[in-house]
């Protein structure tokens, strides 16, 4: 029988039984926003049930699981034979299925296809992000692997299935298929074109046999891999399935799996390949255009993992101070704290709205838009996946001493929150990047100023953002070395312009005051006394289902 001592008192309830979507108010009005008429109601349906599903106990309790029991891997057999097989904890595949089902893996043939997608992935982030990797790069292959039409009318169709078939077989037998990606090595690193796996081609035309290594192997019990490695001509794009169309199991030796910072649910491995059989996918030495778009997808979300991070991470931090008492009140109506939540809600609502825009830009197809993402997907990149670790921690601060513990969930974010910053291209990749759309693209600066130019005269400091990155971008001499300065700029404007646009009065004055008019201190919770930070907060604040 517990004392007298111990009587539990304003401690707050847990943050579940809610509908993860359609409490995010800037999700659910920018998937309003893009979606066509007549798709909206089908379309908000199906991420609201997604949202109540990411929001029960039994999900979020399955997120935790996955963490807590993190991948191993078995070399061999018990009689001794070679099999390279990682075991996952049963949460992690109840929680890979729901993402299949969900669609995350079937953007390219579905009606507003990357918009749902796109939002479903931040939603699915919220529960788990480790497995947002193989459904990333499951996603992503699609387009890389359109470049050989043969390959793509033999894959495509179970890459883009709703069916999630976690056996190791020959791909031609199952109903769904994932994939994974092998790209750096250990001499390497982002710099792919010092790659070492030497490719060799075989009798029949277009297979090769691999030898080598890569340091890092996203998802490796995926059904197949896009890998580079120089042929004869160059650097080449390789498809490498895991199971042979006769059931033996290609040449793919795991030799360890990474002890990484965060994302412990998910596999990263180290793999050797030793006349490993593979397909060539694309031209001869022309590995790097091949699979530059398979890049570009999973960059953009690397953007929508960090939004959804970042969601959650406000989302945890307002439901608290909300239920929270301290010093005579609610600590949401401190005016302190109140600065800080609306701070974080900013910060949150900007990366959302940016991603949701990118994501219908690849939907619209048209040459506008493909210019438009040749510069903004780097720089939203760069900046939305660096500002997710200072909103993880702050938000964790926000619990006081609970968000430092491992039952709170806050300390999972925060090790998850810098992995979308070096995935994919780190900050200096992608800023150069940025530099390089400038150099090679001039439409794609047209298309971004022709954007942001859609807000000019609603806000002075937005005006007065948008002259002087005209300023910056006019004078390009050593411009390498402000590449960062440059990416940043370009995002934020961005940001501003899209909430200047489409963002409630409040959270667009907070925004600009802060992030474009120099009205905001290097830490959050320094935004101006006078703006409605309450009504900036509310926004942010998740509504549990009474019901629940």
């Amino acid at each position: 029988m517990a004392g007298s001592t111990h009587l539990v008192t304003n401690q707050v309830p847990p943050l579940v039984g809610y509908d993860v979507f359609s409490a995010d108010r800037a999700l659910a009005a920018a998937v309003e926003r893009h979606v066509e008429p007549e798709l909206r109601e089908e379309v908000l349906g199906e991420l609201s049930a997604l949202g109540r599903t990411s929001g029960s106990a039994q999900v979020q309790e399955w997120g935790a699981q996955a963490n807590e029991h993190p991948p191993r891997l078995h070399t061999h057999d018990r009689y001794g034979h070679r099999i390279d097989e990682v075991e996952f904890h049963p949460a992690w595949h109840r929680l890979l299925g729901k993402g299949v089902s969900a669609g995350l893996t079937a953007a390219w043939g579905r009606p507003a296809g990357h918009l749902r997608r796109a939002a479903a992935f931040v939603v699915w982030t919220q529960v788990e992000a480790g497995n947002g990797c193989p459904l990333s790069m499951t996603h992503a292959a699609v387009p890389a692997l359109r470049a050989d039409p043969d390959l793509a009318a033999e894959w495509e169709p179970r890459l883009t299935s709703m069916i999630y078939d976690r056996e190791l077989r020959p791909a031609h037998l199952k109903a769904g298929a994932l994939f994974g990606m092998a790209m750096t090595e250990k001499q390497g690193g982002s710099d792919v074109r010092a790659n070492t796996t030497s490719a060799r081609p075989l009798t029949e035309a277009g297979t090769y046999e691999l030898t080598g290594h890569k340091w890092f192997c996203s998802a490796p019990m995926s059904d197949g891999f896009l890998v580079l490695a120089q042929a004869p001509e160059g650097l080449t794009c390789f498809l490498v399935p895991r199971v042979l169309r006769d059931g033996s199991r290609n040449v793919f030796r795991i030799q360890r799996l990474k002890d990484k910072l965060g994302n412990r649910s998910n596999a990263s491995a180290e793999v050797e390949f030793d006349r490993t059989w593979a397909r060539r996918v694309g031209e001869e030495g022309r590995g790097v255009r091949t699979i530059i778009e398979m890049v570009a997808a999973t960059r953009l979300d690397c953007v929508l993992g960090s939004a959804g991070l970042m969601r959650q991470a406000v989302a945890q931090a307002v439901h608290h101070c909300t239920h929270r008492e301290a010093f005579g009140g609610k600590l949401v109506d401190k005016p302190l704290m109140r600065n800080v939540l609306a701070d974080l809600a900013i910060e949150s609502e900007a990366a959302t709205t940016l991603a949701l825009r990118l994501a219908a830009a690849c939907d619209d197809g048209g040459e506008q838009e493909r210019a438009l993402l040749r510069i903004a997907v780097p720089a939203a990149k760069y900046w939305v996946t660096k500002r997710c670790p200072a909103v993880a921690v702050e938000a964790a601060e926000c619990l006081g001493g609970n968000g430092y513990v491992e039952e709170s969930g806050m300390p999972r974010l925060v090790r998850e929150s810098p992995l979308n910053s070096i995935w994919e291209g780190a900050g200096n990749v992608q800023a150069l990047d940025v530099l390089r759309a400038l150099r090679r693209e001039p439409g794609a600066l047209d298309a971004y100023l022709r954007e942001v130019g859609r807000a000019r005269g609603a806000d002075h400091r937005l005006d007065g953002a948008i002259k002087n990155l005209l300023t910056e971008l006019a004078d390009l001499e050593g411009v390498e070395g402000r590449a960062r300065r440059l990416a940043e700029r370009l995002a934020l404007v961005l940001q501003g312009s899209l909430l200047v646009r489409f963002a409630p009065p409040e959270v667009a004055d907070a925004f600009c005051a802060a992030r474009l008019g120099g009205d905001g201190g290097a830490a959050f919770g320094t935004l101006p006394h006078t703006l409605d930070l309450a009504a900036v907060v509310e926004r942010a604040r998740p509504e549990l289902d009474p019901a629940s």
